[in-house]
Formats: C-alpha cells, structure tokens, sequence
C-alpha cells in the first residue's frame, strides 16, 4: 500500500496540473498508476486535495519582528592598574586604614568613573578620583579590584583581584615596640591618661 502511495505522489509531482489519476493491474500482476483513461479493468482514483503552504510573493513584506540593534561598542583603555598597594603587599595599621590608588591609559574618559571593590564588593559610589580612602580593613588577607564604568553604569575595563594583607597592632602590641614615656599620656592612643601611673610622693624628713 506504501508503494502504491508513493507512486500516486510521484505521478502527482510529475503533473502538477493533474486532476485524474487511474490505476489497473497490467498482463504480469503489477499495479499501474497512470493519468490517461483505459478501457477494462482500469480505476479511477479518488484523490483528497493536498496541504500545500501559500508562498507569499517575492515583493511581500516580511511580519517578522526587526532585530534589535546592538549596542555600540564600549571604549577600550589600553591599561588600567592599581599603583598603591604593590601586589601581597603588607599594610600595617591600628585603625586598619589603607590608600588605595588606580591610574589608567589614556586617562579617564568624559562621563566614566573609577570603582574599587574590596573582597568583590564595592567599596562606595562611583566617582572621577583614582584615589581612594578605606577604613577599618579587618585583619588578614583581602583582595582589591578597580573597574571603569560608563555614563550607563556598564564595566568598561576591570583589573584583575590584587591581594594585600593588612596587620592591625593592638594596643598593647604598640605599647610593648615603644612603651609609653611620661609625656605619651594623653597623646598616644595606647598611653591613655587612665594608665599614667600615679606619681610618688617624694618624703621629707624634718630638718631638726
């Protein structure tokens, strides 16, 4: 039966005009397909009309949604690097304070900004300064990172994570590389007034 419908579709797509198509059973026993009429024992056969997709013409307009058009390519910094800390470098700091400074080629451009992250967080506002201030680091290793952002907040240029540790001296750290000498009191965070010792009172004995 497949046979018999892949002739019918091959006689079909031979003559697309075709509206009639017989069959019969020839002298040897094989079924034939054909589109001219035979007297006997020829059928005709009773064909459903095909599935076929309109074309639309060459001139139609196309319904398709346009596609959007891409974002215009992002200025490129030939370098961006930070200058202070050096790489595994080791701050020293009571209070854990750090400068941090960027610099990039060609500089700044109009509408960027510079942002430094700290761990991969952002460390506060984007601005136009390379210079940044940071405060109470906590003790350990961190990492830092400088980006440039556009007028759009999108990253321009990103440097790669640069590592420092930072080494917080406590008081009493401070106290035993330098002790506290009498006019520290008062002056020194780790001499606070509260531990200037007590003077001695000097005795005199009555002159006889």
């Amino acid at each position: 039966m497949n046979r018999w419908l892949l002739a019918v579709g091959l006689l079909l797509s031979a003559s697309p005009g075709l509206a009639q198509v017989y069959t019969y059973i020839d002298a040897q026993g094989n079924r034939v397909f054909t589109d001219q009429p035979r007297p006997g024992n020829a059928k005709k056969l009773q064909l459903s009309p095909g599935n076929r997709m309109q074309v639309p013409p060459s001139g139609a307009t196309s319904t398709a949604p346009a596609e959007e058009s891409q974002p215009e390519p992002l200025f490129r910094y030939e370098m961006l690097r930070l200058l202070i800390p050096e790489p595994d470098a080791t701050i020293r700091s009571t209070a854990g304070e750090l400068i941090v400074t960027a610099t990039s080629e060609p500089g700044l451009q109009k509408g960027h900004r510079y942002r430094l992250l700290l761990d991969g967080k952002p460390t506060g506002a984007p601005g136009p300064s390379p210079v940044f201030a940071l405060k109470n680091v906590d003790r350990g290793t961190h990492r830092l990172a400088v980006e440039i952002l556009d007028e759009r907040d999108r990253i321009v240029e990103r440097t790669a994570n640069q590592p420092f540790h930072m080494q917080r001296m406590s008081l009493a750290q401070k106290r035993r590389v330098k002790p506290c000498a009498e006019a520290d009191y008062g002056k020194r965070p780790e001499c606070p007034l509260a531990d200037k010792p007590e003077e001695e009172e000097s005795s005199i004995l009555p002159f006889f």
